[in-house]
């Protein structure tokens, strides 16, 4: 590869370099209002290195043509999309992903969209986003695997194995890009595009290793974010991008603006096009994507001595290596196959590997009566805005999914309810009485119908219809787009409209189960306090509809756990379990102290925990047994509970393994998960779940960011979720 690359970037030009280093949009501003312009003749004249959100390999192969053909040297194009959760087949929002709490499915659902994605002709995916998320007022929770570190390390991981394989010149992988390097889950008061502002701990310890997970693991390349870190934006910061990211860590690929991340950094106030231009280039960024700043201005700057050919050479040099190890060299079109595109996407088999997985996803948050599940007979009325939407079926940055031929809920529960249920609906309230905030809350062809007659009138009518049922469901929360890029919200309850016609539902008497439709935690005391069943299912892809019928039903026992605390208000965001203690704490479970760190109004307590979860059987737990109750470096010990299915169903029940330093160089957080594992159990079953505790999993940065295993006390904790476990103690000697 090295020697192939240097022999072709003998033959190009200055202008030939800087052309690889430009990614243009095919025509479409998916996550901009940037639009890229007369794409074709760049093409023909070597200005343009890759293109995204063209699909199709029809028109793929046609851009690649052109670069092949008609381009001097014929240096194939990479193709990339926003592959984020399934390609036209979609599976579950990635933070409902993580909520299932099974690696393996997980990277099955990476690869299966990368074998879709690339049968369409693309290779190339912006994903996994590996930002740790705390606040659930900003909008790219959606995105996320949640706010934790050691799932979101492991999910990054697996993520990026399924994408690229074992060998990316395989005609069925694509090359992942990590996003968004760095820190962008923190942005200040949840916006969007947000300054963020850490210490190094922090940073360390919580945010960076996610990133460093997807590297270790081979990731292609990585996309810088848009917040500035230290006071220097992601996309221009040489320590981010070249001391940490190359230097420390080893990353060999090559680094992507985000979208007019390059041009943006004029209104972050670093100088004009050339300058900003200058400074990404010299900071470590080498493509730059849609700004055409490095098209326009580096040239001058070379003459101008602002930047150097060896820094235009290195960025060209990865990515045309990029390409090599895609296979591009060796065959510009392996990725353009029309028999692939019509035999392997949206296939029967596909569309259950999603609907199989929704079922997965889905967090049953309150069960009182055993409401759930649902018998198949009597009449069952199916009430609310999202009821009967398609288009908001599979979530955000479901970009290439057919929204036309997705099921909406009442399709679904219809198809799977069998001929002896009588299923009825009724609109019931609008998303929200703000029918501007509708308008932004239903972008991108999510358009949910508004019922312009008196809000009592569509409520009255709803109750009708519920009063004539033996059960209601309400179909409520979020749209879609109310969750995802540029859909930051102050007030994460469910829209006030739609609490009024909940309210009027648990009226009638019936039986209400909430199925809560949600990209984010939300602020759903009241609700938890007055419906009887609340199941959360998230956004769950093409095949939604139906693993929420086999849910409600009982086919599927739900299994999924939190990925995210829900907050009692918005007022605690951020909220999280591995916070740090203060010097004045406030008891677990306590309500105001004066002279503690605490409210006046609610506990510290979040409302449903990290690791939350309901199961329709119940899990016993036993103590904790450790093998020993210390040792050294280089040893281990293990710790085991046995855990058993004390209920009538067989279920599935993420056993959870925390730690906690009680004594450290730096302070150290009350929990943090070192380990979980997915069980599956028969009624009467046990199995005992054994831990191995060895000195790495006590490792953090200390304030010399030096990784280190300090001699002391622990605490071990294992259980259903991160607040009720069972505990033990160990210590670590020198």
């Amino acid at each position: 590869m090295k020697t192939f690359v240097s022999q072709l970037m003998a033959k190009m030009t200055v202008d030939e370099k800087i052309g690889q280093l430009n990614l243009v949009t095919g025509g479409e501003a998916t996550t901009g209002t940037a639009v890229s312009t007369d794409v074709e003749s760049k093409i023909g004249n070597g200005q343009i290195g890759g293109i995204f959100s063209l699909t199709t390999p029809a028109r793929i192969r046609k851009a690649q043509e052109i670069a092949v053909n008609k381009s001097r040297l014929h240096i194939p194009l990479i193709f990339g999309q926003d592959v984020i959760h399934g390609y036209k087949t979609s599976f579950p929002i990635p933070l409902a992903l993580a909520s299932s709490w099974d690696l393996d499915l997980i990277q099955r659902t990476a690869r299966m969209a990368a074998v879709e994605a690339s049968a369409d002709g693309i290779n190339w995916t912006f994903s996994p986003m590996v930002d740790i998320s705390r606040d659930a007022r900003w909008g790219r929770v959606a995105e996320s695997s949640g706010e934790d570190t050691y799932l979101g390390s492991q999910i990054a991981r697996v993520m990026v194995k399924g994408y690229q394989g074992d060998d990316l010149k395989k005609a069925n992988t694509i090359m992942a890009c990590v996003k968004h390097f760095a820190l962008y889950g923190a942005a200040e008061s949840g916006r969007d595009y947000n300054t963020t502002d850490m210490s190094l701990d922090r940073m360390y310890n919580d945010y960076l290793p996610p990133y460093k997970a997807a590297i270790d693991a081979g990731a292609g390349s990585v996309m810088a974010s848009f917040n500035d870190i230290n006071g220097v934006p992601a996309t221009a910061n040489k320590w981010l991008l070249n001391d940490l990211l190359r230097k420390q860590w080893g990353f060999t690929g090559f680094v992507v603006s985000d979208y007019t991340g390059v041009s943006e950094l004029i209104e972050h106030g670093l100088g004009d096009l050339q300058e900003v231009s200058g400074k990404s280039l010299s900071a470590g960024t080498d493509m730059d994507m849609v700004s055409e700043g490095y098209l326009k201005t580096l040239k001058k700057s070379i003459q101008e001595g602002k930047v150097t050919l060896t820094q235009i050479n290195n960025a060209c040099r990865l990515i045309l290596e990029a390409k090599y190890k895609l296979g591009l060299f060796e065959d510009p079109y392996r990725y353009c196959s029309e028999e692939r595109a019509k035999t392997e996407i949206l296939t029967p088999a596909n569309l259950q590997f999603s609907r199989q997985t929704a079922a997965q996803t889905f967090v049953l948050l309150k069960n009182d009566n055993k409401t759930l599940p649902l018998k198949r007979n009597g009449t069952i009325a199916v009430i609310g805005p999202l009821a009967d939407s398609r288009a908001n079926m599979p979530g955000t940055w479901a970009v290439n999914a057919d929204l036309a031929t997705t099921p909406s809920l009442l399709e679904g529960l219809k198809k799977v309810a069998g001929d002896k249920v009588n299923i009825t609906h009724s609109f019931g309230s609008n998303l929200t009485s703000d029918a501007t905030l509708q308008k932004n809350a239903t972008v991108f062809g999510r358009e949910i119908p508004r019922d312009n007659r008196p809000e009592e009138e569509v409520i009255k009518e709803a109750v009708k219809t519920a009063e004539k049922a033996d059960v209601v469901i309400a179909a409520l929360g979020e749209s879609s787009e109310m969750s995802g890029e540029s859909s930051s919200r102050t007030n994460i309850e469910i829209p006030e409209v739609q609490k009024r016609l909940l309210a009027a539902l648990l009226k009638t008497g019936k039986p209400v189960v909430l199925v809560l439709f949600t990209g984010r935690p939300l602020a759903i005391k009241w609700e938890s306090e007055n419906v009887p069943a609340i199941l959360n299912v998230w956004f769950g892809g093409s095949q939604a509809a139906y693993a929420i019928a086999d849910v409600l039903f009982g086919d599927v026992n739900p299994s999924g756990k939190l990925s995210m605390s829900f907050p009692q208000n918005v007022g605690q965001v951020p909220i999280y379990y591995s916070h740090k203690n203060t010097g004045r704490p406030l008891a677990n479970g306590g309500w105001f102290t004066k002279f503690r760190s605490g409210y006046l109004d609610v506990s510290n307590d979040p409302l449903y925990p990290f690791g939350f979860g309901l199961s329709y059987t119940s899990f016993s737990y036993s103590d904790i047994k450790l093998s020993a109750t210390t040792f050294k470096p280089g040893q281990s010990i293990t710790a085991r509970v046995t855990v058993t299915n004390t209920g009538s169903v067989e279920g599935k029940e993420a056993v959870q393994f925390y730690t906690r330093d009680m004594v450290g160089s730096s302070t150290r957080p009350v929990k943090e998960l070192k380990g979980f594992q997915k069980i599956s159990l028969k009624p009467g079953e046990s199995k005992e779940v054994v831990f191995t505790i060895k000195e790495s999993d006590l490792k953090f940065y200390n304030s010399a960011l030096k990784s280190v295993a300090e001699p002391g006390d622990f605490k071990v904790f294992i259980g259903p979720n991160s607040r009720d476990c069972k505990e033990s103690m160990f210590k670590l000697l020198k």
